[in-house]
């Protein structure tokens, strides 16, 4: 994975030169704690370094107006007192003498990282910038924001690449309203914002972020306030605050770093892998740095390390998600067919009916301030605990096949675990005595060894037995170090009679005769026929139960009869190295194609999936077994709810879960 990483010390230079409680949070450090937090982590030589340019003013034309451009051009020639007169003008802004060159500079970074991906010189990066763009408008700061750094790069995409589908997501905690105003009427843009709202009560304290505003014109329906691959975006552009992490003053939320690990790894599925993160917000400088070098690794491929704390969302984010797909719905075929109903949301408001805003601070905060640094120093502890393997993937094959194409940095296996370790579970199946079953249940358990101890993240074997090699890989699994297995066999494979029904396997099967929930622990579903029944299966089915099992090991197996084209195989693999933090061996039939076995591991070592082809809608029949299994299973699993409950209990918790709550 080539990962740029595009950057200016001289955009540290603009700070605030007058006492401003409300503006001295964004401060050079921001910048400078991130670089160096990534040098630390040995991530920057990993990267592809580029030094950030300036826009010019055309450049800068392509979104903002002349007139504005020449005022921002002004305030290098201005003195304290009129920088401090002309940010007033502003809501929560401030000027110096640098700010035209560093937002220059800062716009400049996000054109040059968009030119890189697109070029091939890198497949995805992030550039380190400040000041942020994303509430700035066409004549207007704010928020801190000067230039719409993304909302260029999206316009320049468009005119120096010729790209006709644009997704950019953001997840600032604060809505990005500069980004909405400028594309509400852009069907070419689809901007999805999902950011603390409280009703109308936190800044920047607008009708417009309210689920219901959904564009303008033909651009009805690409405005989402809150991504699917309806859209099929060709470039995913990050607005990448992190002023909802744990400890920042703004946001007051606790989403943990590596929260945005797993929202950068989700999204490398679409656009072949093209995504570009812009830095917006985040204003405490530890849990900015760290949650910062976690995207750079899920850029760079290393697996995320598992989601902390328990998978439950909070009622108020079903709540926002079912309002926003309410509106949406009359704009997406994919939705109107799942049958969301509208819901009354209590989000609504009137202009004279405004609520009071909620302030950052304040005694409830303070009082939970002293304990952040220590939370917060006990999470970091916990990331260390899963460091990144020396082997991020390798293939153990019964035979080599001359036609397979392996990534350089993923390791051919040759070892194999010792005989009388293979002879011990052996001895469980005749069928594993035999010659080439028995060499191959070696190194299954060689290669499912290492990823246990630590050395490898993740692997594919080949096997002429797979249901019992399956069934050993998960007794092995359970009596070594997991304590839950997570296992999604892909065609005709039966659970294994003999395994404990004691909650620490969850078995899915995909291509079961019926959709039923034979028990809490044991799941099947038929495989859909289109694009549409598949991803609404493996978004809507798979992935929620996997991120609420919280395995410690997920096997990925492609059996008799399997029916995934290798596109599909790749995506399920791809997913599903997120819930176990990268622990994941994929066995496949010793027959199968050397091509899946070469896409499976170009996946799990960190490449984007190929493209699953042309979008087809999911069948009838298809979504109607997946909502009535979903409705059997719901009251068990909690992330597979989809509606929130209305009334006094969502007000009460109106805090939505700070980026645990995964699409």
């Amino acid at each position: 994975m080539r990962t740029a990483l595009v950057y200016h010390g001289e955009m540290t230079a603009a700070r605030l030169l007058w006492e401003d409680p409300e503006c001295e949070i964004e401060r050079p450090e921001r910048l400078t704690a991130a670089l160096e937090r990534l040098q630390q982590e040995g991530l920057e030589r990993r990267c592809l370094q580029l030094a950030a340019r300036e826009a010019s003013e055309a450049e800068l034309g392509l979104v903002h107006s002349p007139e504005y451009v020449s005022l921002l051009r002004g305030t290098s020639a201005l003195g304290t007192e009129e920088l401090r007169a002309l940010s007033g003008q502003y809501d929560a802004v401030y000027f110096h003498p640098s700010t035209f060159h560093c937002a220059r500079l800062a716009a400049g970074a996000a054109l040059q990282l968009v030119d890189a991906v697109l070029t091939g010189a890198a497949h995805n990066g992030l550039a380190l910038v400040r000041p942020p763009g994303h509430h700035s408008q066409r004549a207007a700061a704010s928020g801190f924001c000067v230039f719409n750094n993304v909302a260029l790069a999206a316009k320049h995409a468009q005119q120096r690449h010729g790209l006709h589908r644009i997704l950019i997501v953001d997840w600032d905690v604060h809505h990005g309203q500069g980004t909405q105003y400028i594309f509400e009427d852009d069907p070419s843009v689809l901007y999805f914002s999902w950011h603390r709202y409280e009703h109308g009560r936190f800044w920047p304290y607008l009708r417009e972020s309210d689920a219901d505003a959904i564009g303008r014109g033909q651009g009805r329906g690409f405005t989402v306030n809150l991504p699917w691959n309806q859209f099929d975006p060709e470039l995913v552009l990050i607005s990448a605050g992190f002023d909802s992490a744990i400890g920042d003053p703004e946001g007051q939320m606790q989403a943990t770093p590596e929260c945005f690990a797993h929202l950068t790894q989700l999204l490398q599925g679409l656009a072949g892998g093209r995504v570009c993160a812009v830095l917006e917000g985040g204003y405490h400088l530890e849990s900015l740095s760290q949650s910062v070098c976690m995207v750079v690794k899920a850029l760079l491929g290393d697996p995320a390390p598992p989601l902390s704390g328990p998978m439950v969302p909070q009622h108020s984010a079903l709540e926002s998600i079912q309002s926003a797909r309410a509106a949406q719905a009359p704009h997406w075929t994919s939705l109107r067919q799942q049958g969301s109903a509208p819901i009354l949301s209590s989000s609504t408001w009137s202009p004279e009916e405004r609520p009071s805003p909620v302030s950052p601070g304040g005694p409830k905060f303070e009082a939970a301030e002293a304990q952040t640094s220590a939370v917060l120093s006990s999470l970091l502890d916990q990331l260390h605990l899963h460091p990144t393997p020396p082997v991020r993937t390798a293939v153990a094959l019964t035979a080599l096949d001359a036609a397979l194409v392996l990534p350089p940095e993923v390791l051919l296996q040759e070892g194999s675990a010792p005989q009388e370790e293979t002879q011990a579970w052996a001895r469980l199946h005749k069928a594993l005595a035999q010659d080439t079953a028995f060499i191959a249940l070696g190194k299954v358990l060689h290669l499912l060894n290492g990823i246990l101890d630590g050395q490898v993240s993740s692997g594919i074997a080949t096997t002429p037995a797979i249901a019992v090699t399956l069934e050993v890989a998960i007794l092995h699994g359970l009596s070594h170090r997991a304590q839950r297995v997570l296992c999604v066999a892909v065609g005709h494979l039966d659970r294994p009679p003999d395994l404990a029904s004691d909650g620490r396997t969850l078995w899915l099967n995909i291509r079961g005769k019926e959709a039923a929930a034979l028990s809490t622990f044991h799941v099947s579903v038929p495989l859909p026929g289109t694009t549409g029944g598949f991803l609404s299966c493996i978004l809507a089915l798979v992935l929620p139960l996997a991120y609420g099992f919280q395995p410690d090991l997920v096997l990925v197996v492609l059996g008799p009869a399997h029916g995934l084209q290798d596109p599909q195989a790749a995506l399920l693999a791809a997913l599903l190295r997120g819930p176990a933090g990268g622990r994941v061996l994929v066995l496949v039939e010793q027959e199968s194609p050397s091509q899946l076995v070469g896409v499976l591991a170009r996946v799990l070592h960190g490449e984007a999936p190929p493209s699953l082809g042309p979008f087809s809608m999911a069948s009838p029949e298809d979504l109607q077994a997946l909502i009535h299994l979903r409705g059997q299973l719901e009251a068990q699993w909690k992330m597979l709810q989809v509606a929130g409950e209305a009334g006094d209990r969502a007000e009460a918790e109106c805090r939505e879960c700070g980026g645990t709550v995964l699409p």
